[in-house]
């Protein structure tokens, strides 16, 4: 078996796959609830992979180098796809992961892949297999807190995936509004740009927001909560087929 980690700005992701088989999933709140959990002791895993966006995971890394090999994703790392990022040593890991996940699914398609989670991102694959890059924009909470920490008086408030009103008629449900109406309208207007400019576009959402967005945007998409997982699980198998040459 191998355990593939996604170390997110919130959480601590992981998936244990056996080849290419996903078979469980695990969400950790802190790197210490990881390492309590001892994954190593409850399943037989020869090797992992490591994907961070924050800096600071060393702990996570030497604990999984006791029980086996050890692969730290990096801008570095080879993957199936040729990254044309121009600034490839600042891409994401998630970003690159989550389209390497998606062309695996869709090969040799022009796929845009959006990952609605702390961010809104846009990442672009074309069909002859090129990462050319995206866009990103604030996700859900991101846009809640901003409006309560910018302002004197607007308050903080969560998702309501219950509210559908166009007009908000109280401080509230105008919030509601403006985030969530208008955040679906985004995702809905850079689709419809992306299917101008490449017509038998396919596209695929991931994040931790999927199961919000799905049922709301009206173009015709495909849902995959554990792309990124699967993405790094083809990333870890990619490397240890180098490796074994």
């Amino acid at each position: 078996m191998q355990l593939v980690i996604d170390i997110g700005n919130t959480r601590v992701k992981t998936g244990l796959f056996d080849k290419d088989e996903l078979l469980h999933f695990f969400v950790f709140q802190s790197f210490d609830e990881f390492i309590s959990a001892n994954l190593p002791a409850k399943f037989p895993i020869q090797k992992c992979i490591i994907a961070s966006v924050v800096n600071e995971f060393e702990s996570i890394a030497n604990f999984m180098a006791k029980t086996g090999e050890v692969f730290i994703f990096t801008s570095q790392t080879p993957t199936p796809l040729i990254n044309l990022y121009e600034s490839a040593h600042t891409l994401g890991s998630d970003r690159l992961a989550a389209a390497v996940g998606a062309s695996c699914i869709f090969p040799n398609q022009n796929l845009l892949i959006v990952d609605a989670g702390t961010c809104i991102k846009y990442n672009f694959v074309s069909a002859n297999n090129e990462y050319l890059g995206g866009g990103i924009s604030p996700g859900l909470q991101m846009r809640f807190k901003a409006l309560n920490h910018y302002t004197s008086r607007l308050p903080l408030i969560q998702t309501n995936s219950g509210y559908n009103e166009l007009i908000g008629k109280n401080t509230t449900n105008s919030i509601l509004s403006g985030v969530e109406i208008g955040s679906i309208a985004e995702i809905n207007g850079i689709i419809e740009r992306y299917e101008k400019q490449y017509p038998s576009i396919k596209v695929v959402l991931t994040g931790g927001d999927v199961n919000f967005f799905e049922k709301r945007l009206k173009n015709s998409i495909f849902a995959d909560p554990f792309l990124i997982l699967k993405g790094l699980n083809v990333i870890l198998n990619f490397n240890s087929k180098a490796v074994s040459k």
